[in-house]
């Protein structure tokens, strides 16, 4: 434990903001842990309701000082919160032991594992939680920390055994308002995967310089008997070798790669996958992920298992069974002619790589890109002129309203109408519109026999996911 407390009771820990996806998993594993455990938050809805609801522990609803009253030994702080916020000024008031999520699991469950984290500007979720079912089903009783909702796994985290290996989703966002290195500083990992390295999170990065600087001090907590895992197909995450302090094995489509990926045939059952180790054939599995980032990602997680001396029969038989992740490729509702698709790329590279996954999967059908710019990387125009190429497979693409427009300044705000005009010069049919309601109302009027609603959001889109339900049965 990393504080001292009354040994008639256990620690008692407080989470402000408790309905975040990282610290309700953090909540979690501090109730397996043995902490009495209470937290508060705004309103919340399904399906962060349900996940809080799932813990059994006293949430208020709504922030006030007097949440703080049952006197907890520490105060986890979430990442929304700032100075003014009423809890953070109590706590401060109080002299009130307080951390970010990242820190408490660092000191209350990493310090007693074998950390993996899984890092990268893409694939860091659906390699996070591939690792850990490879690591589960050879039995080596994992714990983890998702940042999504695993369909594999009840929960998004699980303590596991002390001395076990437990894998992480290294985040480089920043840690909260008192701690602006990126999450993943803190993870004290002997592995550490690296997936991708592009420039993001412009609220927090001024260049893909200071990204690059935040790896780099990452890779400086690896010990001399840990691994570094680096996707060979990166440029970036390539270069990172040069700071390493560990062992490096890479992993890929490139044929450099230690774990070289070879991707065949697209079947009803999936990706015809054929993995080398160092030149040798490995084995084969028909992935049920598709697309090439998918298969980078299983070229990953097989790193890790080797590592932990899993053989190719029972590594390549989870593969072969893993269900995946909620929003990630899901296919959340069909009709006899249109196949609705939810997806949380938010970012050029990442929805290249998922329209061009539903493309291979689907050769013969209408693709048609639902878009709510939510995230500040789609919201903004950092990448403005990279979303008519990351489009391109698309047939159709509609930009419903731009999520809470107003934190930007006007300057710096997605321009839709010349996304539109760029796209329709590239020959395909595209609109913007400020209501959900006029998207499905198109939706409805589409006569295509085969149709793929491909939905790219990290966020609720105004209920549209339940309005497609509703409409269209």
């Amino acid at each position: 434990m990393f504080m001292n407390t009354p040994s008639e009771r256990p620690p008692r820990v407080h989470f402000s903001g408790i309905g975040g996806t990282g610290m309700v998993a953090v909540a979690r594993l501090a109730v397996e842990a043995g902490w009495e455990v209470r937290g508060s938050d705004n309103p919340l809805y399904p399906p962060t309701s349900d996940m809080v609801a799932a813990l059994g522990v006293p949430v208020s609803e709504g922030y006030d000082a007097s949440n703080l009253d049952w006197e907890p030994d520490c105060v986890v702080i979430g990442n929304a919160l700032s100075r003014g916020h009423v809890e953070v000024e109590a706590a401060l008031e109080r002299g009130l032991r307080y951390v970010s999520f990242p820190e408490f699991l660092k000191e209350a469950v990493l310090r007693n594992r074998q950390p993996i984290a899984v890092c990268g500007t893409h694939g860091k979720t659906t390699t996070t939680t591939l690792t850990s079912y490879l690591l589960h089903a050879a039995n080596l009783k994992p714990g983890f920390l998702i940042g999504g909702q695993p369909l594999d796994f009840e929960m998004s985290s699980r303590l596991g055994e002390k001395g076990a290996p437990f894998v992480v989703e290294g985040d480089e966002y920043d840690t909260a308002f008192f701690d602006k290195r990126a999450k993943f500083f803190h993870y004290l990992p002997r592995i550490a995967v690296v997936t991708s390295l592009e420039f993001d999170h412009a609220d927090i990065y001024n260049n893909i310089e200071e990204i690059e600087l935040a790896f780099q001090r990452l890779l400086r907590q690896i010990p001399k008997n840990g691994h570094l895992i680096l996707c060979a197909d990166s440029p970036r995450a390539m270069a990172l070798q040069d700071h390493a302090y560990s062992e490096v094995c890479t992993y890929g489509f490139h044929k450099s790669a230690d774990w070289q990926i070879v991707m065949g045939d697209v079947s009803e059952e999936g990706q015809m996958l054929t993995i080398r180790h160092k030149g040798l054939e490995w084995g084969q599995v028909v992935s049920p992920m598709l697309g090439r980032h998918n298969a980078q990602n299983v070229g990953a997680a097989l790193a890790v298992a080797a590592l932990h001396n899993i053989d190719a029969d029972t590594a390549l038989n989870a593969v072969a069974r893993f269900k995946g992740i909620k929003r990630r490729m899901e296919i959340f509702h069909r009709t006899a002619e249109k196949i609705f698709i939810d997806d949380f790329a938010h970012h050029p590279t990442a929805i290249e790589e998922t329209v061009l996954a539903c493309r291979q999967r689907w050769p013969n059908h209408h693709l048609m890109v639902l878009i709510e710019p939510r995230s500040n990387t789609m919201a903004t125009n950092q990448h403005q002129d990279e979303f008519p190429e990351a489009l391109a497979l698309a047939e159709e693409v509609i930009i419903g309203p731009i999520f809470r427009e107003e934190r930007y300044p006007k300057d710096t705000v997605l321009n839709r109408q010349a996304l539109v005009n760029a796209l329709i010069q590239n020959g395909k049919a595209a609109s913007f519109t400020d209501k959900v309601d006029t998207i499905l109302d198109h939706l409805q009027m589409s006569k295509h026999e085969k149709e793929i609603v491909l939905i790219l959001s990290n966020g609720a889109f105004d209920g549209i996911y339940e309005k497609i339900r509703a409409r269209f049965n």
